[in-house]
């Protein structure tokens, strides 16, 4: 009998302990280095070799000139006043993210996106593209063959479009020329930035790492700690990879109802509670026809010409309410679905929610979208 207790005993502790683990994110994902961060780059340029899917000049008076000026650049001077009928180049802009530390040589993905009337870049070559930073410092180039994602064809009036085909990537397409300078922190302290803020994960935070290193971090406020650190910068990069790797459990969320007006979704977390409340829908109609009256003038009449006016027929439609009673804790997910099998429609339901806020019933923020 005891040692059936001793392996009862035995077996909750280690339950309890694999869900605390469950439960526990590493400060890597809780977290970010000030400082350490990505930064964007940008650039204009052209993609040529298109199968007449390019861009029609005419409209896109940019995409010729930049040509010109590229022709010009290459020793090709071409006669004032030609007028340059091309469809097999499309002008793009370049996108890219420079991450944190990147040195001079290393590879980087770019984005190629279309800004003329270019109906695919499908099978294009991206000319190199120098890419700018804020600064308007060149910190990349660019250049390869673009992949694209989607395919199309056109025929006698009709089109098969499948996925999009505007835009297109070039993985490894992108070199750095330039490094951006990062810091990992300044002087004696790095500084931790919570990802949202929340004071109660940053008094755990705190914890965890003073829990490895007494009297080490210290919180700001409720989004910054601050953390003591080695001046040796290998030694610095071994405590921040140590301090990276603590389980610290998150304090749960603030209740939010988030919805999307556009598509009819409702995402909601589990700390959303409804207090006692009643909801009455209903819906009212107005429905306008109107139909087109024709009035001629007599037969042999000498006056008077054929007019069209217009009848109009107004009706109003009204259902019939639902009443629902809503108990204090109710789960508001069961009240969304009970709404909507009652026939409430999106814009029906996004009312019903800001009328439950609005009463203090919904305890909850509310987000649309």
């Amino acid at each position: 009998m005891k040692a059936q207790t001793l392996i009862t005993c035995i077996l909750l502790t280690v339950i309890i302990f694999f869900s605390n683990l469950c439960v526990a994110d590493r400060i890597k994902d809780l977290t970010s280095i000030q400082g350490v961060r990505n930064n964007q780059i940008i650039g204009y340029g052209l993609v040529v070799g298109l199968d007449g899917s390019g861009d029609m000049t005419t409209q896109t008076p940019f995409t010729v000139q930049s040509i010109i000026n590229m022709l010009g650049q290459l020793g090709v001077n071409l006669p004032p006043g030609t007028n340059l009928q091309l469809r097999n180049v499309a002008a793009v802009m370049v996108t890219a993210t420079i991450p944190a530390f990147a040195k001079p040589g290393q590879h980087i993905d770019v984005t190629v996106s279309s800004m003329g009337n270019a109906k695919s870049l499908r099978g294009g070559t991206l000319l190199m593209t120098p890419l700018k930073g804020a600064d308007n410092q060149i910190y990349a180039m660019a250049q390869g063959n673009v992949l694209v994602g989607g395919i199309g064809a056109a025929a006698g009036g009709s089109s098969v479009q499948v996925n999009h085909l505007s835009v297109g990537r070039i993985s490894g397409g992108g070199i750095i020329e330039r490094e951006v300078p990062t810091t990992i922190g300044q002087g004696d302290y790095i500084n931790l930035e919570l990802n949202s803020t929340d004071f109660t994960t940053v008094h755990r935070i705190v914890d965890a790492i003073n829990g490895i290193y007494p009297s080490t971090a210290t919180a700001v406020d409720g989004r910054m700690i601050q953390v003591k650190a080695p001046i040796d910068i290998s030694q610095r990069i071994l405590f921040i990879s140590r301090i990276e790797s603590l389980d610290v459990a998150p304090a749960k969320a603030p209740a939010k109802v988030i919805v999307n007006s556009r598509t009819g979704s409702v995402v909601m977390n589990q700390a959303v509670t409804l207090e006692s409340s009643a909801v009455a829908h209903g819906n009212l109609s107005i429905i306008i026809n109107t139909e087109p009256v024709i009035s001629q003038p007599g037969p042999f009449s000498q006056r008077g010409e054929t007019v069209v006016t217009q009848r109009s027929q107004i009706e109003i439609r009204s259902d019939e309410g639902n009443l629902m009673l809503l108990p204090n804790g109710a789960d508001l997910g069961e009240v969304v679905k009970a709404l909507t099998s009652i026939g409430a429609t999106t814009q029906d339901l996004l009312s019903i929610l800001q009328a439950l806020k609005a009463s203090g019933s919904l305890r909850a923020d509310l987000e649309i979208i």
